[in-house]
């Protein structure tokens, strides 16, 4: 899950950023809502956490105007406000959930998690693909009956894998998805993670379930007819 966060509060974005990246979330950061336009809008977020009151553009007009450009990455509005008015032009602009600070970290992670099975449709809160299982709030994973454990950026690519089976994903979608701007070595680091993934959930079971799609990227095989 990739998630951009738009916060000027420089303590407030770093304990964020930290949390979500522990989370094994890839994370972005910027303190103004002008950056927030380009980076949300050459960016596929799976979500965005939005301060309303920003530098220069606030957060009720960023939401504005992010959604007048077509971009409809979920957006969670933080605010130091309480005020209904604040609320309800916020989610009038096209906002998807509101938080008002201070917050607890745990309902902000949980509301995050909700907003990312947010998609054309509802996702479910487990994801399953054949006898492979993926709980995102718990951070397991499991091969049939047997537990497998995974670093947390394996378990963001296989998450990234679990939320779109049968879909061939370029490594430019996985990248997209499972880290951030602040990594450098892009160059071949999806593959080393297939690989990596390979003999956890699959080599130990005598399946094959990532596919290599020559000349496209991979696919998480769905063996539902």
């Amino acid at each position: 899950m990739r998630v951009l966060i738009v916060e000027d509060e420089a303590k407030m974005s770093a304990l964020l950023r930290r949390g979500l990246r522990a989370e094994g979330m890839a994370v972005d950061v910027t303190p103004r809502g002008e950056d927030a336009l380009w980076m949300a809008g050459s960016t596929d977020y799976d979500a965005i956490v939005l301060d309303v009151m920003l530098p220069g553009i606030d957060g009720i007009e960023v939401c504005r105007r992010l959604r007048a450009d077509g971009v409809w990455a979920p957006i969670l509005m933080l605010t130091a406000r309480d005020g209904v008015a604040d609320r309800v032009a916020g989610l009038d602009e096209g906002a998807d959930d509101y938080l008002t600070k201070p917050f607890s970290y745990a309902e902000l992670l949980a509301r995050l998690r909700a907003l990312g099975r947010r998609g054309s449709v509802e996702r479910p809160v487990r994801l399953e693909v054949g006898d492979l299982a993926l709980d995102p709030a718990a951070h397991r994973v499991w091969r049939g009956e047997n537990e497998i454990e995974l670093s947390a950026k394996e378990f963001a690519l296989l998450e990234v894998f679990m939320r779109h089976p049968g879909d061939v994903l370029s490594r430019f979608q996985l990248l997209e998805h499972a880290w951030d701007y602040d990594y450098e070595n892009r160059s071949n680091v999806v593959d080393s993670f297939v690989r990596l993934l390979r003999k956890k959930i699959d080599k130990p079971f005598g399946t094959r379930s990532i596919e290599t799609v020559r000349g496209a990227g991979y696919r998480l095989r769905d063996p539902a007819p």
